[in-house]
């Protein structure tokens, strides 16, 4: 049985004019960041797009051949600017159309509030024919999913609702572990050492950031890999490099 680290990896598409605007800040991706590195799958690559079709369109096709999963976020509430129920079926070929499972729920938790269920509450059952929904515990109102893409809503709370729902469908790889290691040390003083520490490891990714604290310029070096005894070498070698130039290495909470 081969011992090489299992990859599964991901994008996320964050769609909206009020996030480009800067109205409306994104809390969506640190959070599918963290919650896909936990069920085993890597976030690779993140757009931030307009409400527009062509793009969202291009940015689907393009992504969903390249990655295991794709999650895209906004755009599938009442309103006329919410339109990726429509990009979504259009980069599929598929009809959109109101889905009875969607209109049931919709259905009963209307009655249920005493809220009048009209035609822009209507336009949230509406999906590509075919798609499976992602329940929305939350709202109600469902995301859903074709293929390897699934369609989120843009609220924070929401999102993280639907996730939580799909998270079993999703077979993941091996998790990425991870040390940060602070020091008090100029990245100049580091580079060349950890240069030849990341070629020493390549299965461990190595990223260095710059902080000033206390008066005080330092670096943060940050070892991920999905292989924790390879983890832990790499993680010794970078204190003993900063050892070496008279630097104390400090642990962090990573």
């Amino acid at each position: 049985m081969s011992d090489r680290a299992k990859t599964v990896t991901a994008a996320v598409i964050i769609i909206g004019d009020e996030i480009l605007s800067g109205r409306t800040k994104d809390q969506n991706l640190g959070f599918l960041a963290e919650a896909l590195n936990e069920v085993g799958v890597q976030l690779r690559e993140c757009r931030m797009i307009a409400d527009v079709e062509a793009e969202i369109v291009a940015a689907v096709n393009d992504l969903r051949g390249r990655f295991d999963y794709v999650f895209t976020t906004g755009g599938i509430g009442p309103t006329h600017d919410d339109i990726t129920a429509d990009s979504i079926g259009a980069a599929f070929g598929l009809k959109v159309d109101h889905n009875p499972e969607a209109v049931a729920v919709l259905e009963a938790h209307y009655a249920h509030t005493g809220a009048e269920l009209n035609q822009a509450r209507m336009r949230m059952a509406r999906t590509p024919v075919g798609a499976a929904l992602v329940e929305n515990p939350v709202s109600k109102a469902p995301g859903f999913r074709v293929e390897n893409v699934y369609v989120m809503a843009g609220i924070p709370a929401v999102c993280q609702a639907m996730f939580h729902s799909l998270k079993h469908e999703l077979v993941g790889g091996d998790p990425v572990h991870s040390i940060s290691i602070a020091v008090h040390l100029a990245e100049g003083t580091l580079a060349n050492g950890l240069g030849a520490l990341q070629e020493k490891y390549p299965d461990v990714s190595m990223g260095s950031y710059p902080f000033y604290r206390d008066g005080r310029f330092g670096a943060s070096i940050v070892a991920r890999s999905q292989t924790p005894d390879r983890l832990m070498a790499a993680a010794n070698e970078i204190r003993q490099l900063m050892r070496d130039l008279n630097g104390e290495p400090i642990e962090e909470n990573d």
